[in-house]
């Protein structure tokens, strides 16, 4: 290889003349860069300020939605998330406007039916997005070929991405290698993609490798070829420019401040680095340095999502397990909530292997999050030589043909175990996924009802029935946004700021305010930092016990640290994931009975049984989503259900008593 790249290296300079066009640049600040460092929690008033600036720097297109965004917006933002592109537009004339679509997944978590998929993509283009990035998590294309067609009858720009993936520390072996590439990348070009992207969501891809690869394909391949390379493993700087050498169309890049680490390169080093070269970007550096200046003032207000923890920006053990950032993140909070951070080693080992029996799927969402949980279920949940023994129903629906054919065989003995008793069938489907999907619109708006004024809000619900259904009523003021989700001034965070410090050197900061008449003379109001979270304490002057009043943390704070042998923070490298709506306290049942406790912390999707059911030992008492993967928590004993305590969209700790059977 070295000989190779030797020879690759002697010949650049007489090749590069060849270049005559600048390199294109679309940047990612608006979408990927928060969403790979700070779980995806930027905010559309944060980026009103300057988008009309971004719109004169010359941008071959701006990523401002899809991915990670659509569903963070509704969920944890309290923002609309067709806001975001209809507000951008009023402000970005020129840049078209580019969201990331997981093919028949859209922006969610599984493949979607085709009457959603069609007037997802039909509302996406008339709300403002220009340029659609279609991708599919196990490069399945047939998931592509109901959301092109819409693509293109609206006259917008289709990129077919493709997602990179390695069986080996470099480009090459039986899967992952330039013949597959350049396949895929001509088979997207005959179904009338406008470009071809390389989407390298874990930060995986070698520079010579970039070099080797683009270079195929402009020899292969007539339209323009798009670089998209997070930084994770500290490759891609190196990767970007060494494909501009090759010749290289576009690449993706962000604004320093929220630059690097899990995030991208960005664009202000490469600018002057092609500065003056026939690949120039045209740029003007004082513009993009005001830009960034921006950046940086409203960092603060998510500065508590980023780990600061690790003296690395970067992750060399992505290319160890490949999986990207966001993934990394949410895995070490899951095992930290579930008191099982100790095993994170274990998960690391588990996971190549889970990887490999589910059908070497590239690590994306959402089969990253499919892998990961599974992997996390494996090491906690087995028993002895016995694995999968708790199955998500998402490894389910994979085994079935639900997500599309994985890149080499699944292991037949997890098949087998996966569909033993499942509800579509035991025998996998060979078909196009969403050919056995039966219409969903007609549901949606049946559960959403008169809660949704048009068809944007029916397909909210349509694409997160839950949480959905909450965010329309948050939306239409049915019920109070929770203190956490409403956006907190620079102000507001900086006096949290100040709390944290003072509680961290052991000082009750007291509320300057004067106490409801309902309290009482005589009662004082303190903040206390306890484990990372602040709890609002009244207490009596005259001596009396302190009393709680509220639980809810004020800020959230980043995870603590974490030792290698990493996932790698990738393309959505959120850094930690800011906490659910608070959990209700762990309690003991109210009735006798046997209980069935959280095995881990997260969201109730639904019960599949009511109070005075009877059940039988193993029968799904209720769905359990955790890390957006879900799980059936099944009944231990047969039985009467006494009590069931929580409902839909209550988010829960690990220990609840979520039913009692009797």
């Amino acid at each position: 290889m070295a000989d190779k790249h030797g020879k690759l290296t002697a010949g650049l300079v007489e090749e590069e003349v060849k270049v005559s066009n600048p390199v294109k640049i679309q940047d990612l600040t608006f979408r990927d860069a928060h969403q790979s460092i700070f779980a995806t929690r930027g905010r559309t008033e944060d980026m009103i300020p300057i988008a009309e600036e971004m719109d004169k720097v010359g941008f071959w297109a701006l990523g401002v939605w899809g991915g990670a965004t659509f569903d963070t917006m509704h969920r944890f933002l309290g923002e609309d998330p067709w806001e975001r592109p209809r507000t951008l537009k009023k402000y970005v004339k020129k840049t078209p406007l580019q969201m990331l679509l997981r093919g028949q997944n859209l922006v969610g978590y599984r493949n979607y039916a085709d009457d959603v998929a069609k007037i997802f993509v039909e509302r996406a283009a008339e709300n403002g997005i220009d340029v659609f990035r279609v991708f599919d998590a196990v490069n399945d294309l047939r998931n592509f070929s109901t959301v092109v067609p819409i693509i293109k009858k609206m006259g917008k720009h289709f990129q077919g991405a493709i997602c990179y993936s390695l069986t080996e520390p470099r480009m090459g072996g039986p899967v992952y290698n330039t013949e597959y590439y350049v396949k895929k990348a001509k088979q997207l070009e005959d179904m009338g993609a406008d470009t071809v992207c390389i989407k390298d969501m874990a930060g995986l891809i070698s520079p010579y490798d970039a070099y080797i690869l683009v270079k195929a394909l402009k020899e292969q391949v007539k339209v323009p070829i798009h670089l998209h390379s997070h930084f994770t493993s500290g490759q891609s700087c190196m990767a970007l420019l060494k494909a501009i050498e090759a010749g290289v169309d576009i690449v993706d890049t962000v604004l320093s401040p929220w630059a690097y680490r899990t995030s991208h390169p960005a664009i202000e080093p490469l600018a002057m680095t092609l500065k003056g070269t026939n690949r120039d970007t045209g740029f003007d550096i004082v513009q993009l340095a005001a830009l960034s200046e921006h950046m940086e003032k409203v960092t603060p207000k998510y500065r508590h999502l980023l780990d600061d923890t690790k003296l690395s920006v970067i992750d060399i053990n992505v290319l160890l397990h490949q999986t990207p950032g966001g993934m990394l993140s949410n895995l070490v909070n899951q095992l930290r909530e579930m008191d099982a951070l100790d095993r994170i080693d274990e998960v690391f080992a588990e996971l190549p292997r889970v990887r490999k029996e589910l059908g070497q799927v590239p690590l994306v969402t959402p089969t990253s999050q499919i892998v990961g949980i599974q992997t996390v279920n494996n090491v906690l949940f087995d028993t002895g030589d016995e694995r999968y023994k708790m199955i998500t129903a998402q490894v389910k629906d994979l085994c079935y043909g639900l997500y599309g054919e994985t890149p080499v065989p699944i292991d037949p003995e997890v098949r087998k175990k996966a569909l033993k008793g499942y509800e579509r069938g035991e025998k996998p489907i060979k078909v196009r996924p969403a050919d056995v999907l039966e219409p969903e619109l007609d549901k949606a708006k049946a559960l959403a009802g008169d809660l949704a004024k048009d068809i944007d809000d029916q397909l909210i619900v349509a694409l997160y029935p839950t949480t959905g259904v909450r965010f329309l009523k948050w939306k239409y003021g049915l019920e109070e946004i929770p203190a956490e989700v409403k956006p907190k001034t620079l102000e507001e965070v900086k006096e949290l700021e100040r709390l944290v410090a003072l509680a961290k050197a052991g000082k009750l900061v007291e509320k300057v305010e004067k106490p409801a008449p309902e309290k009482g003379p005589g009662v004082r109001t303190f903040n206390v930092f306890v484990d990372g979270d602040y709890f609002e304490v009244e207490v009596d002057e005259v001596g009396g016990a302190p009393v709680v009043t509220s639980v809810a943390p004020m800020m959230p704070q980043p995870a603590a640290p974490v030792a290698a042998p990493a996932v790698a923070p990738a393309a959505p490298a959120p850094a930690p994931a800011a906490a659910p709506a608070p959990a209700k306290p762990i309690a003991k049942p109210a009735v006798e009975g046997t209980p069935i406790e959280a095995p881990m912390p997260g969201m109730v999707i639904r019960y599949e049984v009511n109070e005075g059911d009877s059940v039988n030992e193993g029968d799904v008492v209720l769905i359990l989503e955790a890390m957006k993967m879900e799980n059936s928590i099944t009944a231990p004993i047969s039985g009467t259900v006494l009590s069931i305590p929580f409902k839909s969209g209550d988010s829960v700790q690990k220990g609840n008593t979520l039913a009692v059977i009797g």
